[in-house]
C-alpha cells in the first residue's frame, strides 16, 4: 500500500471533466485524506483540452506533484499531452470509444473501459464520468459505498432513481475494471486516511466566506476569470445576511460602488484580475484622498491585456503597489495557503476600517482556483474592529456654516469617520485635495498637512499586522534563503527536504504583506543567509526587486516561470541547484 498518489482526469471542455475530479477528490476527502488540486482549462466555455490534477494523501501538501500515478482519458489527445508525467508502471484508463493507444516509448499499462457504452446502457452517456469514477476507484481500493453520501448530495434534487442510476454507473465501471485488469496493475491502493473532517475548497470560497464572516454585506462586481467563483458564493450566501451582491456593467462602476458602499458603513467589497484592476485604478485613488476604506480582492493571471486568462501568473505586483496616479497610502496582502485567504480577507476588512485606506488582497490562479484541503476554520479568530467609525456617539454641536472636520489632522493621521445622515456630522468629500473639513483647498501648506496625514497613517502596519512574512527558519546560517508569494509556499516547501539531503542548510520566507513592504521581517532572514533566491512567476522577477529595493541589498537570485503553468516542486530543487 502507498501513502500518496497524483491522479489526472483529461478531456475536451464540456464533458464533464471537471465534475469527474470533483465526485472523485470529495469522497477521498471525505475519507480522511489530504488533497491538492490543480485545473488547467481554456479560456472558451466549451471544447478545447482541459485537465484536473489531484493529489491524494494520508499526510499534509500543498502542492501539485511533479509526476502521475493514473490517467484517466476520454480523448487520445489527453494520452498525448499527458503522458510524460507517468511514472514508470504508471496506469492509462482510457474510453474504449476512442480507442486509446499508447504514445512510442511509453511504459505505461494501458486499459480501454467503455465509460461511453457503460453509461448508455443505463440510460444516458453523460454518466460516462461516474463509470470513469468507478474504474478509478478499483485502482485505488475504494469502495463503491465511499461515493454514496457525494452522489446525493450532488444529485438528490434530481430524485432517487437519478442517485440509484449513477451509483450503478460507479459499480459498473468498478466491476468492469476489476475483471479487465485481474488484479494485474501493481500497488496504487492507498493506505487507510485518518478519517477526520476536513474542508476541500478553492480559495475563491474562503475569500468569500472570510468576506461573509469579517462583516462584509455589499458586493458590486463584474464577472472575470479568475475571480467570478467570489461573486458566485456571495450571489448565494449574502441575502441570507441580510446582503446583496449587485454585477455591474463595468469594473469601474464595481470599484466606486464599493467605494460609496463602505462610505455609507456598510463593509463593501469587490473582486477581479488583471484587466479589471486597471480599470479601477482611478477609483481606488478616490478611496485614498477621501479616505473611505476599500477592499479589493485581485486575483492575478496571465497578462497584459487578456493575455492568459485561465493561466497562472504573479505579474500583478507592482501594478497593484504604485498603479494608482500620484501617491496614496494603500495595503497590499498576500495570502498563500486557502486557510491565510479566509483569515486574511477577515483583516483586510479590519485594515481597511482601522487606517481608512484600500487594502488590495492580492491572490493568484493557483491559490484562487487550486482546491485545498483545510483543517475546520476557527471561527473564534474572526475580530471585527471597525476603527474611529463613530456611529452612535453624539457628535458635538456645529458651529454656523460649520462643518464636521471629517479630514482633521491627528497625530496618528487617522480622522474620526462618520457615516451620511448623523446629527452633526455634515461634511464635504471630494476627490480634490480638501482642507479638514473636506472643502476643496489649493492652499499649499494645507496640501502639505494632508499628504503627510495620509502617507504617514501606515508607518506602523507591519510591526502590527500578524506575521507578515510566513517564516520557516530552520538554520541560524543558511546556505541558501527562498523567498516566495502566494500559491509557490508548498511547491518551495516540498523542494526544501530535497535540498537538505544534499546537504544545503535551507531557509524560506513567504511574503503576506507586500505593502507597505516588510523589511525588518526580511532583514535577519537575508543577513544570515550566504545567497538568496526569489520564485516568482512573472518574467521580471517583481518581488526580487521589491526585496533589492527595500533591503539594499543588491545579491538576490530569481527563479522566474511564465509560461501559464504553476512551478513544480522538481524546478524549484533543479534550479536552486544550479546556484552551487
Amino acid at each position: 500500500m502507498i501513502n500518496q498518489l497524483s491522479w489526472k482526469v483529461g478531456g475536451q471542455q464540456g464533458e464533464g471533466i471537471e465534475s469527474t475530479g470533483e465526485i472523485f477528490s470529495m469522497a477521498l476527502s471525505r475519507l480522511g485524506y489530504y488533497l491538492y488540486g490543480y485545473r488547467h482549462f481554456s479560456s472558451r466555455i466549451k471544447g478545447g483540452h482541459t485537465n484536473n490534477k489531484i493529489r491524494v494523501s494520508t499526510k499534509p501538501m500543498n502542492s501539485i506533484s511533479d509526476d502521475l500515478d493514473i490517467l484517466v482519458a476520454f480523448d487520445q489527445e489527453t494520452i498525448d499531452l499527458n503522458h510524460h508525467e507517468l511514472l514508470s508502471g504508471g496506469v492509462i484508463i482510457g474510453d474504449s470509444k476512442f480507442s486509446p493507444k499508447l504514445p512510442e516509448g511509453s511504459a505505461a499499462k494501458l486499459y480501454a473501459v467503455p465509460f461511453t457504452e457503460i453509461a448508455s446502457e443505463l440510460g444516458t452517456s453523460l454518466m460516462k464520468n461516474m463509470v470513469a469514477v468507478g474504474a478509478s476507484s478499483a485502482l485505488l481500493g475504494v469502495k463503491v459505498e465511499s461515493f454514496q453520501s457525494v452522489v446525493e448530495q450532488i444529485f438528490s434534487k434530481k430524485g432517487a432513481s437519478v442517485v440509484e442510476k449513477n451509483m450503478e454507473a460507479i459499480s459498473k465501471g468498478m466491476e468492469y475494471f476489476q475483471n479487465e485488469a485481474q488484479g494485474n496493475v501493481g500497488d496504487f491502493q492507498l493506505e487507510k486516511a485518518d478519517g477526520k473532517n476536513r474542508m476541500f475548497m478553492i480559495g475563491n470560497d474562503a475569500i468569500a466566506l472570510g468576506a461573509l464572516a469579517g462583516g462584509a454585506r455589499f458586493m458590486p462586481a463584474y464577472p472575470i476569470t479568475p475571480a467570478s467563483e467570489i461573486m458566485e458564493y456571495l450571489i448565494k450566501k449574502l441575502p441570507e445576511y441580510g446582503g446583496t451582491v449587485i454585477q455591474t456593467e463595468d469594473e469601474i462602476a464595481a470599484c466606486t460602488m464599493a467605494i460609496g458602499g463602505n462610505y455609507a458603513g456598510v463593509r463593501s467589497l469587490t473582486a477581479s484580475a488583471g484587466p479589471g484592476l486597471s480599470l479601477m485604478m482611478e477609483a481606488i485613488g478616490l478611496s485614498g484622498i477621501t479616505e473611505t476604506p476599500l477592499v479589493i480582492v485581485d486575483t492575478q493571471r496571465g497578462g497584459p491585456s487578456t493575455g492568459l486568462p485561465t493561466k497562472q501568473e504573479q505579474s500583478d505586483i507592482f501594478a497593484m503597489i504604485y498603479g494608482t496616479h500620484g501617491e496614496i497610502p494603500k495595503v497590499v496582502l498576500a495570502p498563500s495557503t486557502v486557510e491565510e485567504a479566509f483569515y486574511d480577507t477577515v483583516e483586510a476588512f479590519n485594515i481597511a476600517e482601522e487606517y481608512q485606506v484600500p487594502v488590495i488582497l492580492l491572490t493568484d490562479l493557483a491559490l484562487s482556483l487550486g482546491k485545498q484541503s483545510v483543517e475546520p476554520l476557527d471561527f473564534s479568530k474572526v475580530e471585527i474592529r471597525r476603527g474611529k467609525l463613530n456611529i452612535s456617539e453624539e457628535l458635538p454641536e456645529l458651529e454656523k456654516n460649520e462643518y464636521y472636520k471629517r479630514y482633521e489632522v491627528t497625530k496618528d493621521g487617522i480622522s474620526k469617520r462618520v457615516i451620511p445622515g448623523m446629527k452633526n456630522g455634515l461634511h464635504h468629500v471630494t476627490g480634490v485635495e480638501h482642507n479638514e473639513q473636506g472643502k476643496p483647498s489649493e492652499d499649499p501648506n494645507n496640501r502639505i498637512l494632508q499628504m503627510d496625514k495620509r502617507m504617514n497613517k501606515l508607518n506602523e502596519l507591519h510591526s502590527l499586522y500578524p506575521n507578515p512574512v510566513f517564516k520557516d527558519e530552520r538554520h541560524a546560517d543558511a546556505d541558501l534563503l527562498i523567498i516566495g508569494v502566494n500559491s509557490t509556499r508548498g511547491t518551495i516547501q516540498e523542494a526544501i527536504p530535497r535540498l537538505e539531503e544534499d546537504g544545503l542548510k535551507v531557509n524560506h520566507g513567504q511574503i503576506r504583506l507586500i505593502h507597505p513592504f516588510p523589511t525588518e521581517e526580511l532583514k535577519s532572514m537575508v543577513k544570515n543567509a550566504k545567497r538568496v533566491v526569489v520564485v516568482e512567476n512573472n518574467a521580471t522577477g517583481q518581488i526580487a526587486q521589491l526585496v533589492k529595493m527595500n533591503l539594499a541589498y543588491g545579491d538576490v537570485q530569481s527563479i522566474l516561470k511564465y509560461d501559464g503553468n504553476p512551478f513544480l516542486p522538481s524546478e524549484i530543487y533543479s534550479r536552486c541547484k544550479e546556484l552551487f
